[in-house]
């Protein structure tokens, strides 16, 4: 099947033609006495006026198929999809007020702020997503490419929007709901967290069981020193008063449980190397391909009528300066 690429251009032959048209048939010129040389002579008038209409005939004809050509026709020959390889990720972050503990420096939350933002870098073609929890949870981002946007609103993260708890299961839930719909082959959350699951509706191995049956899976990161960290509670006029955060707080049973699940894999950071060094790993993971969009391959075909065109105009012109010539 024939397509156009510019049909409005052949627009521009129709105009070519009537302008061509007034000066073939002289219909602007100032008219002119004609004196026959002999009765005879309106013979050849006759014949004339015949060969001069052929003609007529056969440039409309070209410039038809100049026309034809200005429109650029074109066959589709096959369509191509482009290819991306890309994961769909939601990373699922604790914003509860433990992670303002220092034993990260300055402290939990803003390192795990860096390492999310140096990851994301690494990965331009992923869909990322953000949600935070404490008691309550919210959908900071939803999946997009924008990796200057994706950075400003990881920036924005800070504790003490959300309640205090820590609500994994139904910030886990929202991550796999908000997934169901992704078309991606490799759908991943990445799970920060530094407590146990004290409040929710939603029991974070349900969560997990909910991911696994839609072939999502959970890399889980515990985060936090295992020898205990100190809690900022605020400033006094005696200096900074800090609160002790024991240490092994973290429910790494239920990372464990959940990231098997769904054949992911748990972890814990006890320090920022270690952190760097899991989402090394996460990094290695095979990113699958999602079709972003596609085109079509054509075989142009506007040459063989343009050049047809021109050479029957060119034809035409000649011709038409031989019969004047003749009936002169």
């Amino acid at each position: 099947m024939v397509e156009f690429r510019n049909p409005y251009l052949s627009f521009l032959a129709v105009i070519a033609l009537i302008v061509w048209t007034l000066d073939y048939y002289h219909i602007l010129k100032r008219p002119q006495i004609f004196f026959p040389h002999s009765f005879f002579n309106s013979l050849s008038k006759r014949r004339f006026d015949i060969k001069r209409h052929f003609l007529y005939l056969c440039g409309v004809l070209s410039w038809v198929l100049i026309g034809i050509a200005l429109a650029g026709p074109r066959i589709p020959l096959d369509f191509i999809k482009n290819k991306l390889k890309a994961n769909d990720l939601y990373f699922v972050v604790d914003v509860s007020r433990s992670m303002l503990a220092e034993d990260f420096k300055p402290n939990r939350i803003e390192v795990a702020k860096e390492k999310i933002s140096d990851f994301i870098k690494l990965r331009p073609s992923d869909r990322i997503g953000i949600i935070i929890f404490s008691r309550e949870v919210f959908t900071l981002m939803p999946l997009t490419t924008d990796l200057s946007l994706i950075d400003q609103v990881i920036g924005d993260i800070t504790v003490g929007r959300l309640g205090s708890a820590t609500n994994i299961g139904d910030a886990l839930g929202l991550a796999v709901a908000r997934l169901m719909r992704s078309q991606s082959k490799n759908k991943i959350i990445i799970l920060m967290t530094d407590g146990v699951s004290n409040a929710g509706n939603m029991a974070p191995r349900e969560a997990a069981k909910f991911a696994a049956k839609q072939k999502i899976k959970i890399y889980s990161i515990g985060i936090g020193s295992s020898k205990g960290a100190k809690l900022p509670l605020g400033n006094t006029p005696f200096g900074k008063q800090y609160q002790n955060v024991p240490g092994g707080s973290i429910d790494l049973e239920l990372l464990k449980d959940m990231a098997k699940l769904t054949e992911g894999k748990s972890y814990l950071a006890e320090n920022e190397s270690a952190l760097n060094d899991i989402f090394g790993e996460i990094n290695a993971l095979e990113k699958s391909e999602i079709d972003i969009s596609g085109r079509t391959v054509y075989k142009e075909n506007y040459l063989k009528y343009l050049v047809s065109g021109l050479w029957i105009l060119v034809l035409v012109e000649i011709f038409r300066k031989k019969i004047v010539r003749e009936i002169s």
